[in-house]
């Protein structure tokens, strides 16, 4: 913030609650707001200026604080509280000055076309609002009428800054139109009419492109101007094939360079040019001209993001090639596969070379926050790769595989890390999505990947990932198990590949489980070690739920010995644990291992050993090993509880243990049924929490119906019942009517308020539906609740006044058929309730 003179701490900020909304307390409250030290104070400056924004008032207020002598975050103000006024106001203001307020907009954008740019921006915005409002019956030609004002002259003084005001304004016109909501059939209608309104904003983009004496950055905002339209499916024949070619001209000036490549992407890119463009036969020299130009912008030099950020533009752009060359009929589509598949050839050979890490010592130099948007590059290369699979087949495998083997089988010449990582990296890209079983190079690759020397954790990292994604390869082909499961256990054992060998040990326990017996004691010694010290909650989760699988195959004479093996030192821990006073280190490793049992029962599923087998028990008949560890540590559950039973989190986590064995065990369940019944009505009772009644439906949806259990699950939802009864009693005792309990969402322990609170917009949303569904159909009795309800001191929140609450009230009673104005209206007043409204106009973008 700049132009403001700090206040004088001396002097006491002003009682603004009961100031009246005129300019002079606008302009005392921003500089309340922005200077005064007291944050209580800065909040209720805040909260004083929604409500002016929000008032009737301010449809006055507005202009005098875009006065010439105002400071521009008064100037901001104004401007954005216009903005808010048009775009969720609209039906306020008369239609006869609908006119009157177009012509002072087009006036003050004039006016501030030399700056401040916040300001111009707000203005522009709030422009565009008023056209989208207007468009196409009350503004027929409001774009061309938008040209016709700011168009430059050479001889204007002020021409280079009316050209630039002129961009903004055709930039930030779609892009409000993009991001308003609107009904489908008003939304149609919009896109038609801006599309029109093209042929008025073609021929100034290219009058702009191609002036010789123009400066950059004129040419710069021409072409984000075309980038913001070509959104709209404007149609890119005719004359815009000439505006294309001057994009590529543009392609010349090293500042123009990035947003040339990503105008020309998105243009090309848009549905309509490429069918055009494809299907002109006669020029196809032309096109794939054209093709390999952005085949070389994909593949700029450098390291992206560090050296260059255009190429990750260009991605999108073979993917909608490539579906346009696939839609077309067979003959057809083989003429074009013929020019088209050595392109997308090259095309692998770039995303791979792009896909390079950097020497150890430049990746070392690089940011976290450019490690992160590489690791984000890589991800999106790996799905253009997968894609291109769809158009070169196996023959792109075999090309891999080909160039792998050359790598590693070559010893005389040293090989870059780098180059075998990238190659892994494209097995890996495509294996993870298509079907690679009858792939006949994945034999000699699984042969391969032992060959390799890993040298840094990047490869490793790959390397696993690559296995990994070969899982259900190897479950069809187990003898290829013993090539690469050893290498996986060794990473085990390395805390900086954690997450990489956890993930792929998990993958491989539950696709080859059936054959992993020769392995199951390394597996289990290996894990039960690196357990205990070296992973992250997240990764020991993912170990557990890897085990269950490997368990799951085991023999049932073998399955009750692994499991007691594996669990006694955790549960040797939780019963420490369980008797020590609660403290928040305790309360972690009790969560932890309580996760650790649930990430297991999940997939500790025996039920499949019974398919198809003769001659063997019933698994009915025998006790399942996942109960009968349960029946050993329930008393040790018990003890917990009873220390920690008004903390939601452990009870969250003891829940969870119960609610993903039955999800699991289903019927074999059973032998607990009552045990566990008890225990939730103790607990519901005692306190009611989310987590026990998620656990009472899943009991009630697979054991109602079971003439055994239909006493303890009788007597369990009676129990929920009357307690959730009693809790919605206590709230209609205090809100006074039906609409506490509209205005209130009943969650464990306490109530919290969806219009009048800190909930998320999606529950607004929904609550804007229930009223509107009671307007339309029972609108006596919402009036009757309506009147009830807000006339509660506070209620639903004490930011709102009598008057507010008068006034959304009858905002809403009179709206029976437009559903979205509903919802705006509940939406201001959900904002208004917490302080909100209006702070997205100006808060957000000062």
């Amino acid at each position: 913030i700049y132009g403001m003179e700090p206040p004088d701490s001396s002097v006491q900020s002003p009682d603004l609650v009961s100031l009246e909304l005129t300019v002079e307390n606008v302009e005392k409250a921003l500089q309340q707001l922005y200077y005064d030290p007291d944050m209580e104070h800065k909040n209720v400056a805040q909260k004083w200026l929604t409500q002016a924004q929000t008032s009737r008032q301010a449809w006055q207020f507005c202009w005098p604080l875009l006065s010439p002598d105002k400071l521009p975050e008064i100037q901001f103000f104004g401007a954005s509280t216009l903005h808010t006024k048009i775009s969720c106001h609209w039906a306020d203001l008369p239609t006869d000055q609908h006119q009157t307020l177009r012509m002072q907009l087009l006036s003050h954008i004039s006016h501030f076309s030399s700056g401040p740019k916040m300001v111009l921006t707000r203005l522009c915005v709030a422009l565009a609002s008023l056209a989208l409002h207007t468009m196409p019956q009350g503004w027929p030609r409001a774009v061309a009428d938008m040209v016709r004002v700011y168009q430059p002259e050479k001889e204007e003084v002020n021409a280079h800054a009316h050209c630039l005001a002129l961009l903004e304004l055709l930039t930030v016109l779609p892009e409000e139109f993009q991001s308003c909501r609107l009904p489908q059939a008003r939304r149609a209608q919009l896109r038609e009419a801006l599309a029109g309104e093209w042929t008025a904003v073609c021929p100034l983009l290219r009058q702009l492109l191609q002036r010789q004496e123009g400066n950059s950055q004129v040419k710069e905002r021409a072409l984000r101007c075309l980038s913001s339209w070509v959104g709209l499916d404007v149609p890119l024949h005719g004359e815009s094939e000439g505006l294309l070619q001057d994009c590529f001209a543009a392609l010349s000036d090293p500042e123009l360079f990035d947003t040339a490549v990503e105008t020309i992407v998105s243009s090309i890119s848009q549905p309509d040019c490429q069918r055009t463009l494809l299907e002109q036969v006669e020029h196809w020299q032309g096109y794939l001209a054209l093709v390999n130009m952005i085949l070389f912008c994909t593949g700029i030099p450098g390291h992206y993001p560090v050296n260059e950020t255009t190429s990750s533009l260009t991605l999108t752009f073979w993917y909608t090639l490539q579906d346009d060359i696939l839609s077309f009929e067979e003959d057809k589509q083989v003429v074009y596969l013929q020019v088209y598949r050595p392109v997308y050839f090259q095309l692998v050979d770039v995303l791979l070379h792009k896909a390079h890490f950097p020497s150890e010592q430049d990746y070392t130099s690089w940011s976290s926050d450019d490690k992160e948007q590489f690791r984000i590059y890589r991800v999106d290369i790996s799905d253009t790769l997968m894609y291109v699979y769809e158009i070169l087949g196996a023959e792109l495998l075999s090309n891999l595989y080909d160039r792998l083997g050359r790598l590693l089988m070559d010893t005389e010449r040293p090989t870059a890390w780098q180059d075998t990582e990238a190659l892994l990296f494209g097995f890996q890209a495509i294996a993870e999505t298509i079907d690679v079983n009858y792939s006949d190079v994945i034999p000699g690759l699984i042969g391969l990947i032992p060959r390799i020397s890993i040298s840094n954790i990047q490869l490793a990292d790959t390397v696993m990932y690559t296995i990994g994604s070969l899982a259900e390869w190897l479950a069809d082909h187990p003898m290829m198990l013993g090539n690469v499961l050893p290498m996986v256990l060794q990473g085990l054992v390395k805390a900086e590949l954690s997450v990489s060998s956890v993930s792929t040990l998990k993958r491989i326990c539950r696709e080859c489980r059936h054959d992993l017996a020769p392995y199951i004691h390394d597996i289990m010694t290996v894990s039960q070690v690196s357990v205990t010290i070296r992973f992250t909650n997240s990764q020991c989760m993912w170990l557990m739920q890897g085990l269950g699988f490997l368990l799951s195959a085991l023999p049932m004479e073998e399955i009750l010995g692994s499991l007691t093996t594996l669990l006694t030192p955790h549960i040797q821990r939780l019963d420490t644990l369980a008797h020590q006073e609660p403290s928040p280190t305790a309360k972690l490793s009790i969560i932890h291992i309580l996760g650790m049992l649930s990430s297991l029962f999940t997939t500790l599923d025996i039920s499949r050993q019974d398919e198809g087998s003769e001659g063997t028990t019933p698994a009915q008949a025998r006790p399942n090993p996942v109960v009968v560890v349960l029946q050993q540590v329930f008393t040790l559950i018990q003890t917990i509880l009873s220390k920690w039973l008004s903390d939601s989190e452990v009870v969250e986590a003891v829940c969870g243990v119960f609610e993903r064995s039955v999800k699991t065990l289903l019927n074999d369940f059973a032998p607990m049924v009552q045990q566990l019944s008890e225990m939730l009505g103790q607990i519901y009772s005692a306190f009611p929490q989310a987590s026990a009644l998620d656990l009472t439906r899943q009991m009630v949806h697979i054991f109602a119906g079971e003439k055994d259990h239909f006493s303890p699950i009788q007597a369990l939802i009676e129990l929920v019942t009357s307690t959730t009864l009693s809790i919605f009693q206590q709230g209609k005792r205090n809100q006074c009517s039906p609409l506490g309990f509209l205005l209130q969402l009943p969650l464990p322990l306490c109530h919290h308020q969806i219009v009048g609170s800190q909930s998320l917009c999606c529950l607004t949303e929904h609550f804007s539906e229930v009223l509107f569904c009671l307007n339309r159909h029972c609108p006596v009795l919402l009036a009757q609740w309506l009147k009830e309800g807000l006339r509660v001191p506070g209620f639903p929140s004490a930011q709102v006044s009598m008057e507010q609450k008068d006034t959304f009230s009858q905002q809403l009673l009179r709206e029976q058929t437009n559903k979205r104005r509903v919802k705006e209206i509940v939406k201001e007043f959900s904002l208004l309730c917490r302080g909100m409204q209006g702070t997205t106009g100006y808060s957000a973008d000062y």
